[in-house]
């Protein structure tokens, strides 16, 4: 692959050209221009998306197993009350019932889990939006849940399309929008948890940097810090590419300052307010270490399972077979796609928000099946074989990425829901 994303003085150089303010009787052309610009890509992302749940689906009816679990550890009377289980279910709960942040210890209990669970592990934005969407809608938990995550799946889509476009072009953005409905751990895409809404904002505060909106980037970056931990891998990528505009005298002084200063106040926000409602400020982080047992150990467990795996043992902690060789599978495929997207050269936001993202999640102690989802996030992988594939036309990679949808269905989602813990 010999592709070069354009250097950065380039596309900075064409996006810093003077663009005349549309008269308001230019606002109506220029939406149906939009629309007319994104249908395709939103087509194609739902598409493929479609194809891949219909066959989850049709794999949790067929097998059945979650007739005979518990409705909230991925059981259900329909195949779809699955969608909504496990964090579904902790998600719903904050949206109806809000949180009550605390460390209670279990009695008696020795080893990693000490604590009881508690909503205070979950970020809030995603079940504020649950909340508000129910009260707009009528729809119960369940269906607003879902539907803020199909939306913001769809969101995703456009915006990891609009940096694959912006760096390389827009047959490339619609492989790269179609990479996003297919990848491993996509199963949680339509589902009732926060992934989506996740990678929607990382894409779009991505974009925003590209685009050199240093508010705008700064303002998501801010709000994707209440929706998931890991966007601190985000606010330092979005951090550094502002002290590089600051470095080079682009973009004055005052927006990327204020980029800086405002991405990281969601995160800041909901931890400080965790611990002050706990006591303790770093409750947070021994309410996942006790109640879960998801901490940062250096990558001891990564390291312990992937050299486990080839092997057959399943003596390491919390083992689920068959989904965590698929976890490793993403491991070794994120590993090997990154000096590919190296050789691009993107611009360092990208860079920067890929590697800290693979640091925090390989570096963590959890359930390792649920390391498909956790790097689910790394839409800049896309980007070198979204420069592959635009060779392709278009019926041919509907085609390609159409057979990879359909066994999404196993690898992305009944796999991480029924034979593993999402």
């Amino acid at each position: 692959m010999n592709e070069t994303i354009t250097p950065v003085h380039g596309w900075n150089a064409r996006l810093s050209e003077e663009r005349p303010t549309p008269a308001d009787g230019e606002w109506w052309q220029r939406l149906r221009r939009t629309i007319t610009h994104h249908t395709p890509v939103l087509a194609f992302y739902g598409a493929l998306k479609l194809i891949g749940f219909v066959s989850f689906m049709w794999l949790l009816d067929s097998a059945g197993n979650y007739r005979t679990k518990n409705p909230r550890f991925g059981g259900g009377t329909h195949p779809w009350d699955v969608l909504a289980t496990w964090d579904g279910w902790w998600y719903q709960q904050i949206a109806v019932h809000g949180y009550h942040p605390e460390l209670v210890r279990i009695p008696g209990a020795t080893g990693m889990i000490t604590l009881e669970g508690n909503s205070a592990a979950f970020f809030p934005l995603y079940p504020a939006l649950i909340r508000l969407t129910s009260e707009l809608t009528g729809l119960g938990s369940y269906g607003a849940g879902l539907l803020v995550s199909v939306l913001a799946s769809f969101a995703a889509a456009l915006g990891i399309y609009a940096v694959a476009a912006q760096l390389l072009d827009s047959r490339a953005g619609l492989a790269a929008a179609g990479l996003w409905a297919v990848w491993p751990g996509s199963g949680v895409e339509w589902a009732v948890y926060s992934d989506s809404l996740f990678v929607a904002l990382a894409a779009w505060a991505c974009h925003a940097v590209l685009t050199r909106r240093w508010l705008t980037a700064g303002l998501v970056t801010c709000a994707a810090g209440l929706n998931r931990p890991t966007a601190a891998a985000l606010i330092a990528a979005v951090a550094l590419a502002a002290l590089f505009a600051l470095r080079d005298r682009r973009d004055g002084i005052l927006r990327p300052l204020a980029a800086m200063a405002i991405a990281p106040l969601g995160l800041l926000a909901y931890l400080g307010w965790v611990g002050h409602r706990m006591g303790d400020y770093g409750g947070y982080f021994k309410l996942q270490s006790g109640a879960w047992a998801h901490k940062w150990d250096y990558g001891s467990q990564t390291f312990d399972v992937l050299t486990s795996i080839p092997v057959g043992r399943t003596t390491y902690l919390f083992a689920w077979p068959f989904a965590d060789l698929i976890s490793a599978c993403v491991v070794l495929l994120g590993l090997a796609l990154l000096p590919l997207l190296l050789r691009l050269r993107p611009p360092a936001v990208l860079i920067v928000y890929t590697v800290l993202t693979l640091a925090l999640v390989l570096g963590s102690q959890q359930i390792f099946s649920n390391v498909s989802r956790y790097l689910l996030p790394l839409f800049p992988l896309f980007l070198p074989l979204a420069a592959a594939l635009r060779r392709l036309g278009l019926a041919h990679l509907f085609t390609l990425l159409g057979i990879a949808a359909l066994a999404s269905g196993s690898y992305a989602g009944y796999a991480l829901f029924e034979l593993g813990v999402p």
